[in-house]
């Protein structure tokens, strides 16, 4: 399925990297000197002009363009002070901090004219733009449960798409608009749905079990794709409308390894397509289906870097 791997960064620790609307650019989020957490960067598609997007202060993820590419998305901490989020308590076992000082903003590709989008005193993140630039999808704790919601491009007229108990996030609209796909946790049982509520009342969420779902744009229709073990997340619908990349740990029973996966959108044709190393996530697919960008340790010369890989895609 993928031919001609190149590696775009080298060094750090380099995720979630989404093209824009013509296969040219890159928007990723990086941990590199000077920087103590995430910030926003773009790139061309070969992994040139790697240029610092974001301010420098505060924690950020989730970039994404706007389909002129004149401007972008993401989520940040910033307003909260210069200083990175502290890192989740792990008395809890492997857990998401839930910040409520996550915002999505909105800026010039060259990161002047920030604007902020959202303003409340509750989680905002895990944000992803329509492909005809009208409207965001993301995650939000603001009615108190992890939902998708969707909102204008400039931040108003809000609205709930999901209400199912549980953790819903990283959202994508299918490349012709017309789909969401997401990853969802939902608790089975009264004891896992107290857990699971117990721990957002400490700004905690446990993605050990996940799953891919689809539904209609307008919240409609809403299926789950996959019923595998482990988590299953980061999915990607294919232009062709038919087919799901995402991440997950099934091959792996202590669940420590991930790799990509390709499945149908109906649950079936289960496809393994990464091998060689610990950590692979991120898929993201031009809009031509042509190519494949993706992050991964593959060659890592350290144990904690992450980097960027773009590959051909082969529909054979």
């Amino acid at each position: 399925r993928l031919a001609g791997l190149r590696r775009l960064t080298s060094g750090g620790q380099n995720a979630e990297a989404y093209w824009d609307a013509t296969g040219a650019r890159l928007i990723f989020q990086s941990t590199r000197p000077p920087h103590a957490c995430d910030q926003m960067f773009t790139m061309r598609a070969d992994g040139s002009e790697q240029r610092l997007l974001s301010s420098g202060d505060g924690r950020t993820t989730c970039g994404f363009f706007f389909p002129d590419g004149r401007r972008v998305i993401y989520a940040s901490t910033h307003l909260a002070g210069p200083a990175c989020p502290p890192p989740p308590d792990r008395s809890q076992g492997y857990v998401w901090p839930l910040f409520s000082s996550w915002d999505i903003f909105a800026a010039d590709a060259d990161g002047g004219n920030l604007t902020r989008l959202t303003d409340n005193d509750a989680y905002d993140a895990e944000c992803a733009i329509s492909p005809d630039g009208r409207r965001i999808v993301f995650t939000s704790l603001r009615d108190g449960d992890l939902d998708l919601y969707v909102m204008d491009a400039d931040g108003r007229n809000v609205r709930r798409l999901t209400d199912a108990p549980g953790y819903d996030g990283g959202p994508f609209f299918s490349w012709d608009g017309r789909f969401i796909v997401f990853r969802a946790s939902r608790p089975e049982g009264r004891e896992e749905l107290e857990d699971y509520r117990a721990l957002l009342g400490r700004g905690l969420v446990r993605p050990r079990r996940l799953d891919i779902y689809l539904m209609n744009a307008d919240g409609t229709g809403l299926t789950r794709v996959t019923r595998l073990a482990g988590a299953n997340f980061a999915p990607f619908m294919h232009p062709n409308g038919r087919q799901i990349a995402f991440s997950s740990n099934l091959h792996d029973p202590a669940g420590r390894s991930f790799a990509l996966y390709l499945v149908n959108v109906d649950g079936s044709g289960l496809e393994r397509l990464t091998w060689g190393d610990s950590f692979a996530s991120f898929p993201m697919f031009t809009r031509d289906g042509k190519r494949l960008v993706f992050c991964g340790n593959r060659g890592a010369a350290a144990p904690r870097d992450l980097d960027v890989f773009v590959a051909d895609w082969d529909d054979r």
